[in-house]
């Protein structure tokens, strides 16, 4: 396969080895870095590694974001959704209202629910038990993926709780699953600069796995193209490899690039104005190649990528398209320019045309139903 390609031999060994296992480290920085007839290889070798792994299915969720909150006690240098109590757009919904626009999103077809929202004085882990208890009351069989890792540790500390107690309380309530932000780059030095006052990597650690030992599975994401290099990338994906080969409770990685258009620290001139197009290929393909079938699936993020680069991306390892969306407000706040709903068959569109075979999944990809 790769013969046929005049590319470095170096570069050629560590495609031909990748496929065969899982690379290291410094062969991912290698390949991070790669342009030209190498770039065009590592792409190929993660195409097809994603093709011996998953097959040509790509899957997508019909689910709704619910942001209950912009109001944020945070600093993180790099949000736009943050607002001050008496600021301009600042809101706040209660649990009811909330469970009125769960009602909206099961009646047009959401399998998920995904529930996130900023660091309100406020809300803690109580706050969370009773919304995930008034949800399931309501709507029993929709999937409550919800509270990322900061919002858990928050929440643990306003109600001065331990984790492990939080955790065990919505779980019992009737929470499914967790979204793996607030990660960003689990490297101090760069979170000391883009979000100061937030957990340590060792922290964010410590929820997910925590999460994970309790019966929680989570997903794990990353936020690059602001002030990290790709040897950051390559040590934040080891660390969620690392993890999954602990717990096995990852269910998906997300990549995600940043948005700088209105973000404080892009605006302050301290960081890049997010990734290139080529940068993201290659994360997505080097993500395949580290994780193999370890983590088997990788999402596309449409919103923040567009439909058809996201297609591209497809192309690169990734064998999932994310949620159909009805809220969405985080990404939009930042300058995102690709919308925030789509339809299953916008999806099914995107996914036929290249080949592929559309299907739909639940959360934890136990279910998946070709369309």
């Amino acid at each position: 396969m790769l013969g046929r390609v005049d590319i470095d031999p170096q570069i050629e060994e560590i495609l031909e080895k990748a496929i065969k296992s899982r690379i290291s480290n410094e062969d991912a920085i290698k390949l991070m870095k790669t342009t030209g007839a190498e770039f065009h290889a590592l792409i190929q070798a993660a195409d097809i590694l994603r093709q011996d792994i998953i097959g040509d299915t790509v899957t997508y969720i019909p689910n709704w974001n619910i942001n209950f909150t912009n109001l944020c006690s945070g600093t993180c240098k790099f949000c736009a959704f943050r607002r001050e109590e008496d600021d301009e757009g600042a809101y706040f919904l209660n649990t009811d209202e909330m469970v009125q626009r769960a009602k909206t999103a099961w009646n047009k077809g959401a399998k998920e629910l995904c529930i996130q929202g900023g660091l309100h004085p406020d809300v803690d882990a109580y706050f969370y038990q009773e919304l995930v208890q008034k949800l399931k009351a309501e709507l029993p069989d929709i999937h409550i993926h919800a509270f990322s890792p900061m919002e858990i540790l928050y929440g643990a500390e306003q109600a001065g709780i331990s984790i492990k107690d939080e955790l065990e309380m919505l779980k019992e309530a009737g929470l499914n699953s967790i979204p793996g932000n607030a990660a960003e780059i689990l490297n101090d030095d760069i979170r000391q600069l883009l979000c100061p006052t937030k957990m340590n990597t060792a922290k964010w650690i410590e929820i997910v796995e925590t999460a994970h030992k309790t019966g929680i599975p989570t997903t794990c994401t990353m936020m690059y193209g602001h002030i990290e290099e790709p040897k950051h990338r390559v040590e934040h994906m080891d660390i969620l490899r690392g993890i999954q080969e602990r717990t096995g409770g990852f269910t998906e990685f997300v990549p995600l690039t940043f948005m700088h258009w209105q973000a404080p620290i892009y605006k302050e001139g301290v960081s890049r104005a997010g990734s290139t197009g080529l940068e993201d290929l290659k994360v997505y393909a080097v993500a395949r190649l580290m994780f193999g079938d370890l983590l088997r699936n990788i999402q596309v993020s449409w919103v923040k990528l567009g439909f058809k680069f996201a297609q591209v991306c497809l192309t690169a390892g990734a064998n999932d398209l994310g949620g159909t969306l009805g809220e969405e407000s985080i990404s939009k706040s930042a300058g995102a320019q690709h919308g925030v709903q789509t339809s299953p068959k916008n999806l099914q569109r995107i996914i036929r045309n290249m080949g592929r075979i559309p299907a739909e999944r639940d959360t934890l990809y136990k279910k998946i139903m070709e369309v």
